[in-house]
């Protein structure tokens, strides 16, 4: 199960960055956030799987693929703007981490403004 795979690999990530954090912390810093990857790559398989299901349900249903890899792109910049934020809080760094979750948002509103314009204007539409 996947699952177990990740949970081993992070309990003992995580209590190897406990022994390490007040003699060595760079190494700890360094072992988390190799942790962090290592746990991505063993779900990036998945995630193709889910990108690719939306993709035919968005074809089924047809919405416009554009709509569809906007709304991807935006998930995407909230875990990878989440990921670098706890990676930064990790080692201390809580303000870099608000500016990381700061400019996330910000690109994130940046990138639904036409999602939103498109809902805008199918609403104008139906109404008389």
């Amino acid at each position: 199960m996947d699952i177990s795979k990740v949970l081993v690999i992070g309990l003992l990530a995580a209590m190897i960055v406990v022994l390490l954090k007040n003699e060595k912390p760079e190494i700890a810093l360094q072992i988390s956030l190799a942790t962090g990857i290592v746990i991505f790559l063993l779900m990036l398989s998945k995630l193709t799987v889910v990108v690719e299901a939306l993709q035919q349900i968005a074809l089924k249903i047809n919405i416009d693929v554009i709509y569809l890899n906007t709304v991807l792109k935006i998930i995407g910049i909230a875990y990878l703007a989440s990921f670098g934020v706890e990676i930064c809080k990790d080692s201390g760094q809580s303000s870099i981490a608000s500016k990381i979750e700061f400019a996330g948002k910000i690109l994130i509103i940046t990138l639904a403004i036409p999602v939103l314009m498109a809902v805008m204007d199918m609403v104008l539409k139906i109404m008389p």
